[in-house]
């Protein structure tokens, strides 16, 4: 025993209820029309009965009856493409897909046109896909590409902002050593003249020291002479 229609019911479904609601509105705008339009009210009438009577309505009416069995679903991108089995009439099913939508639908009692018919509407549905997933692709590569200009902006930021903080430094530190040299020029200069000042009064000092031993030696002197006279 096969199993039962899934996604292909899902998307039958869909298929549908969107179709039902266009009929729906187009007659509720065709009955609210003044009667000189009665003829293509008839139009949509003609269209609608057209469309019941199809094998694609005939296949949605079979998926929601849940008497079809899914013996194979391929998907590509937004197309796909699937093979349903009548078992109770040995009928087959080929139906081909574009998002939720039947697009082709083929009706047999060969297998073998089944088959054929469906590995035919694979090969159509990867050929009608390259677009829509080059697209996936691009559209992918190109939000990666953004993050990556995002990331590399914001590591460029940061760069920007460590370089002109490390001038910034530069230019602090650069100050800092002209001050430093000019507190070290201004130190010296004080140096030189405190050393200036200390060999100033050294030899004041000196003088007075030999002032001093002149005189010691000149008063020894005259008490010896004085003890003589005596």
């Amino acid at each position: 025993m096969f199993r039962q229609v899934g996604i292909v019911l899902l998307l039958s479904t869909a298929s549908l209820g969107a179709s039902a609601q266009v009929v729906q509105n187009t007659t509720a705008k065709t009955a609210a029309q003044a009667p000189a339009q009665a003829a293509p009210a008839r139009s949509v009438d003609a269209a609608q009965a057209a469309s019941n009577n199809s094998t694609m309505a005939e296949l949605q009416q079979l998926i929601q009856n849940r008497t079809l069995n899914e013996l194979r679903t391929t998907y590509n991108g937004n197309y796909g493409a699937s093979l349903l089995f009548k078992a109770d009439d040995l009928t087959y099913y080929v139906a081909m897909f574009q998002q939720k939508n039947f697009w082709r639908v083929v009706k047999t009692t060969s297998e073998s046109q089944a088959e054929q018919t469906y590995k035919a509407f694979v090969e159509q549905t990867v050929q009608l896909a390259d677009v829509d997933i080059r697209r996936i692709k691009l559209d992918a590569e190109r939000a990666v590409t953004e993050k990556q200009i995002s990331a590399n902006e914001t590591r460029l930021s940061a760069l920007q902002n460590d370089l002109s903080m490390q001038r910034q430094q530069e230019q602090q530190v650069a100050a800092r050593q002209e001050q430093a040299r000019q507190e070290a020029a201004a130190l010296a200069n004080e140096r030189q003249a405190a050393r200036e000042q200390l060999n100033t009064l050294q030899r004041q000092i000196r003088m007075l020291e030999e002032q001093q031993t002149k005189l010691d030696s000149a008063n020894s002197v005259t008490s010896q002479d004085g003890r003589r006279g005596r």
